[in-house]
């Protein structure tokens, strides 16, 4: 398994090599520039700011000075945060989208496999009816609508539950506080909770009707014991594969919720930092999202073959 790991490792190099190239480039192809404003800035100073970040050298040197600062590991200077570096800024928004979307990915694994089996369990009922509506209803409604909506219910209007008025912030980090994370996180978890449910309803539909949960049955082991030591691990292994590329997305923070909650996450700074051109972070932030991604598969793949002994990395 080591050296599986060890090949899939080597094997991503090429893979961020490509995605940096073409982001690199896709970048510098956009129209305007880091230092474009309403203002126009006279032309000598704006030759020594180009000057200070090699924006005046040709586009092919710019590249082979990136990739230089890269083995390095340094992701550059901030063209628009001038006292940080894109490092710094990562470092100071990636806690913020990690601990998001870790809260927001736990409370849809609960939910979303608990609906999931609970639709399996009453197949072709009312409840599998209702659940498989609502989760087609969160997968359906974007993120943009569901913000705007809890805002307005939850942090505009209130909401009374039992002569209780309840009212949630709207923006702002707060330094992390629990009620300050209440609507982003449930944002991010809907459409999570969701599709984990989907798939979980599927793969458990699938199970139950196998030879060896008839099997277990058939000896006469409880119903709740035949769906939690036999049915429910062999319907997770396809979640695995899944939440690899969903957690990376999470962590990285979605882009709107950030916005929309003014939240200091690396999303945020990815949607500036694409207005500003601020090319070294919207750089930076996609290595690390790129990065994350390898990562996680890697680890849902490592994961899998724990889960499944069928699955062998051997050669």
């Amino acid at each position: 398994m080591l050296s599986y790991a060890a090949r899939r490792l080597l094997g991503a190099i090429p893979t961020l090599f490509i995605v940096i190239t073409i982001t690199f480039f896709m970048m510098r192809a956009a129209p305007g520039g880091p230092f474009d404003s309403q203002r126009r800035l006279p032309p000598e100073i704006e030759h020594n700011i180009n000057a200070v970040y090699n924006l005046d050298k040709p586009l092919i040197v710019q590249y082979g000075l990136y990739l230089e600062r890269l083995a390095h590991f340094d992701l550059g200077p901030s063209f628009k945060n001038r006292d940080f570096t894109v490092t710094e800024l990562i470092a100071q928004g990636l806690p913020v989208s990690a601990r998001l979307g870790l809260t927001a990915m736990a409370f849809a694994l609960l939910f979303g496999v608990t609906l999931g089996v609970l639709a399996a369990l009453k197949q072709n009922r009312a409840a599998d009816y209702s659940v498989m509506t609502l989760a087609m209803i969160g997968i359906t409604i974007p993120t943009f609508v569901t913000a705007p909506l809890l805002t307005l219910v939850f942090g505009v209007y209130g909401l009374s539950i039992f002569g209780h008025d309840i009212m949630l912030p709207v923006a702002g980090w707060g330094g992390g506080a629990g009620i300050n994370m209440v609507l982003p996180v449930t944002v991010l978890a809907l459409p999570q909770i969701a599709i984990i449910a989907r798939l979980v309803r599927g793969n458990m539909v699938e199970v139950l009707h196998s030879n060896y949960v008839r099997t277990a049955r058939a000896k006469g082991l409880p119903n709740h014991l035949v769906v939690t030591r036999h049915a429910l691990r062999a319907a997770l292994l396809p979640l695995v594969s899944y939440l690899g590329p969903a957690i990376a997305a999470l962590l990285t923070g979605s882009l709107i919720v950030e916005t929309i909650f003014g939240l200091p996450g690396i999303g945020r700074y990815f949607v500036t930092g694409a207005q500003n051109r601020d090319y070294t972070l919207v750089m930076g932030v996609v290595i690390v999202y790129a990065a994350l991604i390898i990562l996680l598969n890697l680890i849902t793949d490592l994961l899998y073959a724990v889960l499944d002994p069928r699955v062998r990395f051997d050669r």
